[in-house]
């Protein structure tokens, strides 16, 4: 086994990559308080809503109006729908269908998803280094879980966990490939405002025909609390991040990380009181190995 960095590896982008999971896992807690009080559709628009609300005066800031008037807004609708706005509403559903071990097996599946893209649609090669990379990252994803992660909740709830991993990773790829000529803080921008527009109207679409609402009288200071987690934290910065991340790592790659955000989860926790869980240390380790296996950071051949 050998170790080397390679020219094409950006340490910058795994870091960023490595800060998007941070940032996302904060919000699987945070998202624990308000799904209860409010239906998926509804939970998914307000949360794009305010994500969007957050990154569209930095990006305002960042590119300019005349950058912002120049964007394929209907592409940007479409497109965030389907990343951002679909995959919110499944990722709702199956964390009140399931629970949130289903949820994080269901979606150690991304780096496969992410990599057969890139292999059928951009003609990459499906080397061994990445086979071995994605073996690891599954297998250190599922350590992350702990003891308890080896079983899994089938259902509805799972399937809508498998649809919300399929739509986000080809989304995250289209929001790259879509927009060349925007920066990652608009690519992002554009996305989520384009999903809280159809996630509204699908919201008051549903509401007409007599579906609930939020429940607004349960939303206390904790709530809020946790939506703005939930929204700007986990979606809005997470989002600006993960694009960065995506665009110069490829997805398959930057899926690779998604396997650790169990452990993150457990740091954040640690960090409010909780307990330590070695078991999760050592997964993310594992998927830590992966990421560098199939990057070929780590060349498990005999140095020559």
């Amino acid at each position: 086994m050998t170790l080397s960095l390679p020219k094409t590896v950006s340490l910058s982008a795994n870091l960023i990559c490595v800060a998007s999971m941070l940032v996302w896992a904060a919000g699987l807690p945070a998202a624990n308080l308000v799904i209860p009080h409010a239906p998926p559709i509804a939970l998914s628009a307000l949360r794009n809503d305010l994500a969007a609300l957050f990154l569209l005066p930095i990006w305002l800031a960042y590119d300019g109006f005349a950058a912002m008037r120049r964007a394929n807004w209907l592409l940007g609708i479409g497109v965030g729908f389907v990343c951002v706005g679909l995959s919110a509403i499944f990722l709702v559903i199956a964390q009140a269908r399931t629970d949130a071990v289903t949820v994080a097996i269901v979606t150690a599946t991304m780096p496969i998803m992410g990599i057969s893209l890139e292999c059928l649609l951009d003609r990459r090669a499906l080397t061994k280094a990445m086979v071995i990379g994605i073996a690891l990252s599954l297998l250190g994803g599922l350590v992350a879980l702990g003891r308890s992660g080896w079983g899994v909740n089938l259902g509805i709830g799972a399937l809508a966990a498998l649809a919300s991993t399929a739509v986000y990773t080809w989304g995250s790829r289209a929001t790259v490939a879509s927009f060349p000529d925007l920066s990652p803080i608009g690519r992002a921008a554009i996305t989520v405002t384009g999903a809280g527009l159809a996630t509204s109207v699908l919201a008051l679409v549903v509401s007409g025909f007599g579906a609930p609402g939020p429940d607004w009288a349960a939303f206390g200071w904790p709530e809020i609390g946790a939506l703005l987690v939930f929204s700007v934290g986990s979606l809005g910065i997470s989002q600006v991040l993960w694009i960065i991340a995506v665009g110069r790592l490829g997805i398959g790659l930057s899926s690779l990380h998604m396997n650790a955000v169990p452990f993150y989860v457990m740091l954040i926790m640690f960090a409010l009181g909780g307990t330590w869980n070695g078991l999760q240390a050592i997964g993310a380790v594992v998927v830590g190995v992966g990421v560098l296996v199939a990057q070929g950071v780590i060349r498990l051949g005999r140095s020559r």
